[in-house]
């Protein structure tokens, strides 16, 4: 049975371990090349360090978000080219009726493609993760910005459930539509969307966020202000950032010590006294409401989100083994 699954799926397996080792050896060569621009501008800065940091940032940034991007693109692709077919091509075949009458068992036969196939996809998309996890160290360190969504997703616990999700998506959508291009499309469609409405809906809410009032005299301290400005709504800020954590905040409106909004006129009127922004804020007592994911939920909510995935996959593999005997003759 073994023998038997490695010859339908040889062809794919090779491709795909072509193809990892090809992105496995680009993470190395980037790992050294990242490695040796953080010794230069960050452990051996003495002048202008931030500019360096951001020129680390800048360099490395689109490599890795192209890497970043194919891993997450990666078990949705495996659940649709090695999932899907595991059933529907022994369906559009005929071949099953055969399959199915020897002494295999049906159950037998799907818990053996399920273990092998599903534990390759899995192997294959965990690797990716972990180099790339441990490629991109200093450049996360530098960047700080782990619960960026793509970053997120890319890193870690992450993708072990993302691939175990999308494969048994695929089989299970293989054994309902019965046709290979349908059920391909099908759970391309559903693992986009489950990904979308994990990082927009679900993730933001796997714990509940801190709001904290933070005085403008303090703010570049706890963190950092990247964008203000003043309209005819009021002062606000567009993005304010705190090392490691996840500000959810959009607009961030910025009030007087009374609790009033600072508006342009206020500004105005400080400014016509010598005064700069920063410094009419900090004498009108300002303060702004954030609301953010502390950094140190960052593995609370990769657990939570693996907890999530693996979960839903049992689930899905729960149906197949139930609907495999009983649907298909």
């Amino acid at each position: 049975m073994i023998w038997l699954t490695w010859r339908q799926m040889r062809a794919q397996t090779l491709w795909t371990a072509g193809v990892v080792a090809a992105v496995a050896a680009y993470l190395l060569y980037l790992a050294a090349d990242i490695r040796d621009a953080y010794r230069v501008n960050i452990t051996d800065c003495t002048t202008a360090c931030e500019e360096a940091a951001h020129t680390l940032a800048d360099q490395f940034g689109s490599g890795l978000l192209l890497i970043g991007v194919l891993l997450l693109a990666a078990p949705a692709l495996i659940g649709a080219f090695w999932a899907v077919p595991l059933i529907t091509r022994e369906l559009e075949t005929g071949t099953h009726r055969l399959v199915w009458s020897q002494s295999v068992t049906r159950t037998r036969w799907l818990a053996v493609k399920l273990a092998l196939v599903g534990g390759v996809s899995v192997l294959f998309t965990g690797a990716l993760s972990l180099l790339l996890t441990w490629a991109a160290g200093p450049f996360d360190k530098v960047v700080d910005s782990r619960f960026e969504p793509l970053t997120f997703a890319a890193r870690d616990l992450a993708p072990f459930g993302y691939a175990l999700l999308a494969f048994t998506l695929g089989l299970v959508v293989g054994v309902l539509a019965r046709k290979t291009l349908v059920a391909m499309a099908v759970t391309l469609l559903v693992f986009v969307v489950f990904q979308l409405v994990m990082a927009n809906v679900l993730r933001p809410h796997f714990a509940e966020p801190v709001t904290e009032t933070i005085a403008w005299a303090d703010a570049n301290t706890v963190g950092q202000i990247d964008s203000f400005g003043i309209g005819p709504a009021g002062a606000g800020i567009q993005e304010y950032k705190i090392p490691g954590a996840w500000v959810i905040s959009g607009y961030i409106a910025v009030d007087k010590g009374d609790g009033t909004e600072v508006t342009g006129a206020d500004i105005e009127a400080c400014e016509t006294q010598g005064g700069t922004p920063d410094d009419c804020m900090i004498a009108m007592d300002a303060t702004f409401d954030v609301t953010y994911q502390p950094a140190d939920r960052y593995w609370d909510f990769q657990w939570i989100e693996f907890g999530i995935a693996a979960g839903l996959a049992a689930i899905l593999a729960g149906v197949a083994f139930w609907r495999l005997p009983r649907g298909l003759n």
